[in-house]
Order: structure tokens, then sequence, then C-alpha cells
């Protein structure tokens, strides 16, 4: 599949403009999720095999997600189960519907294997997510794996009134999903990675943290894990301010990272014009410094705050690299549009074979370890 997608189907789609290609690809994955035969075809075609892993009271198939910004209308979300991966992540939302930066907004780097987006948030706002969400779950066809929603920051909404943001769009799809992320580190929406100061983020979880509070006035659905998704750009001091709010705040978990506003270095002509456009880079130039910053949080936290590592995951040898460093959980996006869409399960199948490797029946068992694949 990877070799097809990669010889005959990705020329076809690089030709078009980025953005369209995405809309492109996500109407036809939003078709098939509506028709039970087509979903059946493509689990078959493309399901992963099971690599369990049991973490903030949620059983996940596997450990390969998708990561945030792949579905932010939730357009297609029974198809993403079928296509191997053992959880999702849709959005990011916000609570009023925005159309998000002008276009061009999404640049390839094709060379680089990366992408450079400054989409800014374009999403249907938290009601109308909320109701196509419902519309899923009435419909029978709500996947078994689990679905997380990344909630953003409105851009007509004042950081100070930042908390108040957050709030409405979590208090209006509780119940809906079985996670949260709080996004504070997009670089494309105009000051929102100040949020990412300690005390403007305390303000931000200490209102969702009281939204689940049992003295809370909100009818409550049960507790839903809240985690906190940090920007690459971050020194590990402010990384370490955002730790010192896990207990008091109940964070459940970190995602490192989003995408880096930092460049890299190349001679490449074609490349450096690509690298100039504004936005947030993700894809392989991040890989390594998301490691590093997935390996700094578990050994900051003794592995007791669990880490989701994104950024520049192609193949079960990055998957890899992330849990050993410390990821418990592992999240794609750049590498599905260059790899296509078999790469969670060929992901899952190379970590199977490396556990057996190296002589390991439980993936935790390799998290933190440092361990070569």
């Amino acid at each position: 599949m990877s070799r097809f997608y990669q010889k005959i189907v990705r020329p076809i789609v690089f030709a078009q403009d980025a953005e369209r290609a995405h809309h492109l690809a996500l109407a036809l994955l939003a078709t098939v999720s509506r028709d039970e035969l087509l979903c059946d075809v493509t689990g078959k075609l493309l399901g992963a095999p099971s690599l369990p892993v049991d973490l903030f009271g949620l059983k996940f198939p596997n450990p390969i997600g998708l990561a945030a910004g792949m579905d932010k209308f939730a357009a297609a979300v029974p198809v993403w189960e079928r296509m191997g991966f053992g959880f999702s992540e849709l959005g990011g939302v916000t609570r009023h519907a925005q159309p998000g930066n002008p276009s061009p907004r999404m640049f390839r780097a094709a060379a680089g294997e990366a992408i450079i987006n400054r989409m800014g948030f374009n999403n249907p706002g938290a009601d109308a997510l909320a109701r196509q969400l419902r519309g899923w779950k009435k419909s029978g066809r709500w996947p078994q794996h689990p679905v997380g929603i990344n909630l953003g920051k409105s851009k007509v909404t004042p950081l100070e009134k930042a908390a108040e943001d957050y709030v409405y769009s979590f208090s209006e799809l509780r119940g809906l999903a079985d996670f949260f992320v709080v996004n504070v580190s997009s670089p494309n929406t105009p000051g929102l990675r100040q949020l990412q100061d300690k005390a403007a983020l305390d303000e931000i979880l200490a209102a969702m943290q009281e939204v689940q509070s049992p003295t809370s006035k909100v009818q409550s659905p049960g507790r839903s894990p809240v985690l906190v998704k940090v920007a690459p750009d971050l020194s590990f001091n402010a990384i370490d301010e955002i730790l010192e709010l896990a207990a008091k705040r109940q964070i459940d978990g970190i995602v490192a990272t989003n995408t880096t506003v930092e460049r890299p270095k190349t001679k490449d002509a074609a490349l450096q014009k690509i690298y100039a456009e504004t936005g947030g880079l993700s894809g392989r130039p991040l890989r390594e410094h998301s490691t590093q910053i997935v390996r700094h949080i578990f050994k900051q936290t003794k592995g007791k705050l669990p880490v989701i590592g994104v950024g520049g995951i192609f193949t079960a040898d990055d998957a890899w690299e992330k849990i050993a460093a410390g990821a418990s959980l592992v999240q794609v996006y750049t590498g599905l549009v260059y790899e296509g869409p078999g790469i969670a399960k060929a992901i899952v199948k190379g970590l199977i074979e490396k556990m057996e490797k190296a002589g390991v029946r439980e993936l935790k068992e390799v998290v933190g370890t440092g361990k070569v694949g």
C-alpha cells in the first residue's frame, strides 16, 4: 500500500494545491465514513493488528493516533479507526466559528518531507461540532477507539478572556469525546502562545477544573481527561513551569509537540523559498527536537505524567524513538500525507516486530527506556 501510494497516488495528489488536496481527501473519507460496506473494505485493507495501551482510564487498541488538524469538522469520524488508528484527535475547535487565515495557507516542502501551515484554527465552532458529533453517535457509527478533541481560542476573544472561551467549548463538548487537549501552542493565532505562560495557563486550567468539580453547576457526564499541548519552541524552563501545574490542576498528560516556527538550514533554493513562508512547520525536520522534549518531560516527571509524542513520525523507527524517549502514545499528521493511508498499520506491525526482537511483551516496557529499536 505504501509503495503504491508513493509511486502512483502521491504524485497526483502533490500536483494539486496542498489545502485543496486535503479537502478532497477529507471529502472522500467522509463519504467512506457514511457507508458501512466501504468502511468494512477500508478496515480489511488498512486495519492494524492489536497492540493495546491502557492510559487515562481509556483502552487504546494501538498507540498510533491521528493528530489534530486533519479532521477539524469531524467529517470522517468513523473511518480513522478503520484506517488502523488507535485513537483520533478532532479539531482544533474554538468557541466561535471562524474561517481561519487567508489562502494560500498550507505549503508542502516535499524535498524536506515537511508541511508549513498557517491555517489559523479554521473550524465550525464548538456548537456546530457538538451537533456533528451527536449526529455520528445517533447514527450508530461511532468508533470503538478513543476520540479526543483539541480546544483552541477564538481569534476574536481577547487573551484576558481566554479561559471563558476554552470553558465554553469544553462544557459544550464534554460527554461527546473521551479526552480533551488544551491547545495554547499553535503559532497561527495572534498571541495564543502567550497563554503558555504559567499564570495564564493556570487560569484556563483552573476554570476547566471547576467545570469538572463535584460542586459544579454544570451537569456532569463524568470526569474527562485533560491534556496540554506544548510548542517545540519553548525552553526547558518554560516547559518545567507548565509541568508544575500538573498536580494542582489535574493535568492528565502532555502532547509534545505542536508545530515549530523554526526552520532547518538548507542550501536547496526551492526549499528555502517554502521555508520562508510564515506558519508552523511539521514533519521530518521536527522529529529530533520533539523527541528531546518528550525525553525531558519524562525525566522531569519521572515518567508519572503521560506524554503523547508528535513530530516527524513516518515509520516504526520514528515511533519507537518517541516511545523509548518517554511517550506512551504517538500521533501522526504529516507522515500520513507523505506515507499514505497505510501508515498506522505499517507502524504498528513494525513496533510489534521490534518488541519481539527486544524480548518485551507490552509496549509500556519500552516507554522511557531509551532502548534502540
